[in-house]
């Protein structure tokens, strides 16, 4: 028996957070009922359906995508703009992305069906993590840049400590580009911390995801994860340590 949040997780509708937003929202069906009750369990023989679609195990997919700026980190947009879908054609299985990069952030973003891999990568506790490299406006000091690597209050909380390195500074433009490494992945978080001491971000890359990169591709492209990158992935999330 498995949580049905992890059963349709496993199925590559969605991640696991998202399967229970789904299963709150009446849309899943175990044997032809409504089930909203997020601790309920299933077996291999009972039908389960997601907004009428009945589920069947996908086998497992991971790539590795450069987000451009300008591309939606969703699986779908109401308003019909470009998303990461849309940068990895005839895929077969329905891949999401694991957690998002905002609009104008680009990066390293992990595309799979994997529901629990995504939920290993994204829940703060497993603590992975992601470094950004970020061109800020104005030249924050490094009292400013302390307060950061301590933590600091958003109106959603404190955010967690921070690794920051300043790489350059141009005193003519006025700007600093600044590397910072954090593991949360609150809304716009990095923005809104570099907001917080008065230096907004101008532009914003995520250079790495844990072990992965943009080695090797250019804005846009993809290349499926190997098997022993998502072993390792796995095992660091896990572990605390690169397996």
């Amino acid at each position: 028996m498995e949580r049905l949040q992890k059963v349709i997780a496993q199925a590559g509708i969605a991640s696991r957070r998202k399967s229970e937003v789904l299963i709150a929202e009446g849309k899943v069906k175990v044997n032809g009922v409504v089930v909203t009750e997020l601790g309920t369990k299933v077996s291999g023989s009972d039908r389960v359906e997601v907004e009428g679609v009945q589920i069947s195990k996908e086998e497992n997919v991971y790539y590795l995508l450069y987000k451009p700026r300008g591309i939606i980190s969703t699986a779908h947009d109401e308003k019909g703009r470009k998303t990461v879908l849309d940068l990895i054609p005839h895929v077969e299985e329905r891949i999401f992305p694991v957690g998002r990069l905002d609009y104008d952030t680009s990066g390293v973003i992990i595309m799979t069906n994997d529901g629990d891999f995504s939920y290993l990568m994204t829940h703060p506790k497993f603590e992975i993590r992601k470094k950004y490299v970020a061109k800020v406006k104005g030249i924050p000091m490094r009292e400013d840049l302390k307060k950061l690597e301590h933590g600091i209050m958003l109106e959603d909380g404190r955010t967690a400590p921070a690794q920051l390195k300043m790489r350059t500074v141009d005193k003519k433009t006025n700007t600093a580009l600044i590397e910072i490494t954090i593991h949360e992945g609150k809304n716009r978080q990095v923005r809104r911390m570099f907001d917080a001491i008065g230096c907004p971000v101008d532009k914003l890359r995520r250079e790495s995801f844990a072990i992965l990169t943009t080695h090797g591709l250019n804005a846009g492209e993809f290349r499926e994860l190997t098997k022993h990158e998502v072993k390792q992935l796995r095992v660091l999330a896990e572990t605390g340590k690169i397996g």
